[in-house]
């Protein structure tokens, strides 16, 4: 767990989005991924991870299943929802991309049925988010970087016995 964040009233929530604005500073740089929606990207530090169109690493948060869109209102001054008008393109992806309706009627875009987000505060080829829990209006959120495959740790130099009882 890195964070926790809880907003409660209005004038912190306004604080909290205009300081989002301001640090986000509009997008900048973008990844060369063939105009497609979701591509991979080798991150240091995180392996290869998913990033939108403008190399910003994507998250998923462990309280959406089925589809159903939890994070709104002043939860979207942190996380970005990654919408479509179209069809999402997935460069090389090792899973389906599709698309769930949100409550403002933009199309979010989902990978192996999880929704997916960008951290506001966060410059492309970075992952700064990873593992970050807040909560907005009573909904508290686990929120981890997705990887486009299962992350491999380079093998150990050293060797960990462990006995049990019994064995």
């Amino acid at each position: 767990m890195r964070r926790l964040l809880i907003l409660g009233s209005v004038g912190a929530t306004a604080l909290v989005a205009g300081l989002a604005v301001a640090a986000t500073g509009g997008s900048s740089g973008s990844a060369n991924n063939g105009g497609a929606t979701v591509s991979i990207k080798l991150i240091r530090g995180a392996g290869s991870v998913l990033v939108d169109s403008k190399g910003r690493a994507l998250y998923t948060n462990d309280q959406e299943r089925g589809g159903v869109v939890l994070c709104k209102g002043a939860c979207l001054t942190f996380w970005r929802p990654l919408t479509v008008s179209g069809t999402p393109k997935g460069n090389s992806l090792p899973g389906k991309l599709a698309v769930v309706k949100r409550p403002d009627s933009r199309r979010q875009v989902t990978y192996k049925g999880k929704l997916l987000y960008s951290f506001t505060q966060e410059k492309p080829g970075k992952v700064t988010g990873d593992g970050f829990v807040d909560a907005f209006g009573g909904q508290k959120f686990t929120w981890h970087v997705s990887h486009a495959r299962k992350v491999v740790s380079p093998p150990s130099t050293t060797t960990n016995t462990i006995t049990y009882p019994g064995s």
